[in-house]
């Protein structure tokens, strides 16, 4: 919450704990990401949108800005002013991903790596390195060692740490690279201009027409005026800027606390070394969850590559889990599926192997004459099936709290594992083995009106009843609404990729919904001379107005 506040104190002491962020400002992005991908494209570059009617400069390379160009220039006019230059209109979808893909790629830095998209969607980056600076030498040497990498890639770049993330984006912006101490913030800050706020033009037109240029004028200024006149995201920005007002990061990958990694010297490519050093982490990993008493249930495997792309490859079991060899089994039965996606590009630098969805595991003692029950065997094959053919491709039946026969059960994904009770079947119930999702209509002859079955006729074939058991009556579920019975959880639609041909929905069967105000159901399990067993019921009973139908629900073996 802003304060209200007349005044506030020239030299503000942070109220917020001490973290430390890296923001790097790359202006020339969309230009150097086009010539970096087609190194064909020398010399002057545009890249023109069309506003209101007209083809403006919507980014340019530093060859063209320094011809004179300037954003947002009709582009008729560049073409007099430099007519060797080469223009192309600007794919913002295109520039968007591709820079969304190069934010990934920073998470080997540090885990936490945000778009700071409040100016432009591409274009700036913001890195937590809270207790992350030590792993490069410190803090200078991070920040060198960034800067370094992408100017050899071929970007322009300018970077700075600072504690809060709006002043390492404004030092970034409107000053030289440098690193900002927690002592030096507010004499870094007062010197920038308004717009290092991150304004709209209209705030930034509005303050220098009160002939507030800088940060230093700005922050005694009584603030409900400036409220008044500009809105309360200038105060917001001002305060964040200066940390009294805590500003967010938003991981693009979710953090994970647990993982395990290593850098090579050399880039590999082979998935053969990425497979074996996944074993590798996956010890590292699993010994570290031991010590803590923890299993995880979620894996990701994240492979950097030099030509700042990752590629991620998660999977899941059914329970936690910290058994190194059914870790790396699992992500050798997925690599199995997606090998004709693997690419490595120019190499990889860095694998690192994560967890997620961590719960308490207990140690297992085994003892001498112990006999395993294959429980865990089972579950394992279930986990590497599903990781290879797919979650929805291995099921299992899952028991329902409910009486009625055709939603008894339902089939489940068999990594899905429900913790607590389960519903389970009666024990003293007789079932059959194959039960129709449907019941078939048949016609019953009986000796007499509500006696046992004599005779029924069954899709056109006669069956001669010579025993029969029951009946077993069953109400009702009044309190059900009209809900059509589902075998099996839908498969979620998956989304087509470019020069991919759309799949087709998968088939749902269009059972029939469930009656709540049914009549109750009389079940008989019937014997055929031919030693067949079925399960037929009676729906409703005898009136002179009304005969009950009768129906096949199951066969027995």
């Amino acid at each position: 919450m802003v304060s209200s506040s007349a005044t506030r104190p020239t030299a503000p002491c942070s109220l917020l704990p001490t973290r430390r962020f890296l923001a790097l400002f790359l202006p020339h992005w969309p230009t150097d990401y086009l010539q970096r991908r087609e190194p064909g494209l020398s010399g002057p570059l545009v890249l023109y949108e069309r506003i209101k009617g007209g083809l403006r400069l919507a980014a340019m390379n530093p060859q063209a800005a320094q011809a004179g160009l300037r954003l947002g220039q009709n582009l008729a006019d560049a073409r007099a002013m430099l007519p060797e230059m080469t223009a192309r209109e600007i794919d913002r979808p295109l520039l968007t991903a591709a820079f969304a893909d190069f934010a990934d790629w920073h998470s080997n830095a540090s885990p936490l790596v945000a778009v700071l998209g409040d100016v432009s969607a591409f274009g700036d980056l913001v890195l937590d390195i809270t207790g992350v600076a030590h792993l490069f030498g410190g803090e200078h040497a991070m920040l060198r060692t960034l800067l370094a990498r992408l100017r050899a890639l071929g970007y322009s770049v300018a970077g700075a740490i600072a504690p809060t993330i709006g002043a390492a984006w404004a030092v970034s912006h409107f000053a030289r690279s440098q690193v900002v101490a927690d002592t030096d913030l507010a004499q870094v800050l007062d010197a920038l201009p308004v717009g290092a706020l991150r304004l709209t033009p209209e705030q930034i037109a509005g303050l220098t027409q009160m002939g507030l240029t800088t940060l230093a004028p700005l922050r005694p200024r009584e603030r409900k005026p400036l409220q008044a006149r500009f809105g309360l995201s200038l105060l917001t920005r001002l305060d964040q800027a200066y940390g009294m007002l805590e500003e967010r990061l938003t991981p693009r990958l979710p953090l994970a606390e647990r993982y395990a990694e290593r850098r090579f010297p050399d880039p590999i490519g082979l998935l053969d070394d990425v497979l074996m050093t996944t074993r590798d982490l996956a010890i590292q990993l699993g010994l570290r969850l031991e010590a803590e008493g923890l299993g995880a249930q979620a894996f990701h495997l994240f492979l950097y590559r030099v030509d700042h792309k990752v590629m991620t490859l998660s999977v899941n079991s059914a329970r936690p889990s910290r058994d190194p060899d059914h870790i790396a089994k699992l992500f050798s039965h997925r690599a199995e599926r997606l090998a004709g996606e693997y690419d490595a590009g120019f190499g990889i630098d860095m694998i690192r192997l994560a967890v997620s969805s961590v719960d308490k595991l207990d140690g297992t003692q085994l003892g001498a004459f112990a006999t395993p029950d294959g429980t865990d065997d089972l579950v394992q094959l279930q986990d590497r099936m599903s990781s290879r053919l797919g979650a929805m491709a291995v099921l299992r039946t899952q028991f329902v709290a409910t009486h009625i026969p055709e939603r008894a059960a339902r089939l489940v994904p068999a990594m899905v594992h429900a913790a607590g009770p389960q519903a389970e079947p009666g024990p003293d119930r007789d079932r059959p083995l194959r039960l129709l999702p449907v019941p078939e209509p048949i016609a019953i002859n009986a000796e007499v009106p509500d006696g046992l079955p004599a005779s029924m006729i069954w899709r056109r074939i006669s069956y001669r009843i010579t025993r029969a058991s029951g009946p077993e009556r069953l109400g009702a579920e009044w309190w059900r609404s009209g809900q059509r019975l589902q075998l099996a959880p839908p498969e979620p639609p998956r989304p087509a990729k470019p020069g991919e041909t759309p799949r087709p929905p998968p088939h749902v069967p269009r059972l029939e919904r469930f009656n709540p105000s049914a009549v109750t159901r009389d079940y008989y399990i019937a014997e055929d001379a031919m030693g067949r067993r079925f399960w037929i019921f009676r729906e409703g009973l005898y009136h002179p107005d009304a005969s009950p139908v009768w129906y096949l629900h199951g066969l027995f073996a």
